[in-house]
């Protein structure tokens, strides 16, 4: 059950996934949360970090949008000097935001990665929608009552991911 909130690959930042990460899987797309992802909720806009992987993203052939439940002024703000394709106040997990970067870049799911800090709106929105999932650990905690109750309920499930991914290990 828990199974559909598990990310494909789980790493600490986006600077952590190794160069060719994407070549060897054949991604050519990549759909990006923004907030505690690429930069902190704090920050309006990118980081030296964050240009530099996407930079990165740009140099292995892979093209990039922004999906953010964030409002427009925010993204905005954020991609002004990027310019890639967005679109805020996505909704996610439910698959509209996502559908409308596939269909921006003419993208199949099986060659785009969603890349994102929260299990419940970026995991599962982008399993829903037949992406390959990364999930980071969020930059900085939201101090908000909501988000630390999702915070809890996200470690429940990344216990269970660990648990398993140790025991497929150890086969």
């Amino acid at each position: 059950m828990l199974e559909r909130f598990y990310p494909d690959y789980k790493y600490k930042a986006v600077q952590d996934i190794a160069a060719g990460f994407f070549k060897e899987r054949g991604i050519r797309y990549a759909v990006l949360d923004i907030d505690n992802t690429l930069v902190p909720y704090t920050v309006p806009e990118p980081t030296q970090a964050a240009l530099e992987f996407l930079e990165r993203l740009r140099g292995e052939g892979v093209q990039f949008c922004f999906v953010s439940n964030n409002r427009a002024e925010r993204v905005q703000l954020f991609n002004q000097t990027i310019g890639a394709w967005y679109c805020a106040r996505a909704k996610k997990p439910l698959r509209v935001g996502i559908g409308k970067a596939l269909a921006h870049f003419g993208a199949k799911p099986e060659e785009t990665v969603l890349i994102g800090d929260q299990i419940f709106t970026d995991v599962w929105g982008g399993r829903r929608a037949g992406l390959m999932t990364v999930l980071v650990e969020p930059i900085e905690e939201k101090e908000t009552l909501f988000f630390r109750f999702k915070r809890r309920l996200e470690k429940i499930v990344l216990n269970r991911y660990e648990s398993t991914k140790e025991a497929a290990n150890h086969v």
